[in-house]
């Protein structure tokens, strides 16, 4: 298999955040050289972010892998993701979940969004929709969502994706502008909120109408 023990040694590499099994197996998995530009091949199993280009990255495996176990991902879910890049999240979500999940995965920016269909489509994965709209809307015509997966930082929690999440359904979501935290929201069959912080990240900002407004620089 191309680059089998780049990815053994990137999952090796893994262990010391104390991933799940589960999880470093989708890591395993999945063919991260698919997801990267051509320029990037040869640091694609580094536990780096790598430029995708438009300003924006692809996470390192790490912040994808300790994410998708905040999410506590299982078979059959419905998954919305906020910010698809070159689409390695999603691939290691599906992975994670099966065939019988569905996850709608937006991006705002055109030519990464054919960037990450394309890319999902050569590695194979059929059961990813890319939609190129604001995420910070959601996505309501197919909500609610078990999970919702955010890989950009909003100045707040937006009010849209906790609406459309559904009771006792899991929200992860790095926010901030220049100190970030990634936090970890929950909803109880009541509609009640719980939200953990789960540590410092670095994310690019959730550009829309609930997020960062990048004409006033807010």
């Amino acid at each position: 298999m191309e680059y089998e023990r780049e990815r053994k040694r990137l999952v090796n590499s893994l262990r010391e955040y104390n991933i799940s099994e589960k999880t470093l197996n989708a890591i395993k998995k999945v063919s991260r050289h698919l997801f990267v530009p051509s320029v990037q091949i040869a640091n694609a199993y580094i536990d780096h972010p790598l430029p995708i280009g438009y300003a924006q990255t692809i996470s390192a495996p790490h912040m994808v892998a300790m994410m998708c176990d905040f999410l506590d991902l299982r078979e059959g879910l419905n998954v919305l993701e906020i910010g698809a890049g070159s689409g390695y999240n999603a691939a290691v979500m599906t992975e994670i979940m099966g065939k019988k999940g569905n996850i709608y995965s937006i991006e705002r920016l055109e030519k990464l969004a054919v960037f990450a269909q394309e890319n999902l489509k050569k590695a194979g994965y059929s059961n990813v929709e890319i939609l190129c709209k604001d995420g910070s809307h959601g996505l309501p015509e197919h909500a609610p969502y078990d999970r919702i997966c955010v890989t950009a930082s909003a100045p707040c929690t937006p009010l849209p994706l906790v609406e459309q999440l559904k009771p006792e359904g899991i929200l992860v979501i790095p926010e901030g502008k220049r100190y970030q935290r990634l936090y970890r929201i929950r909803k109880d069959m009541e509609g009640n909120i719980t939200k953990e912080d789960c540590g410092g990240v670095i994310f690019v900002p959730l550009v829309g109408d609930h997020g960062f407004n990048m004409l006033c620089g807010n």
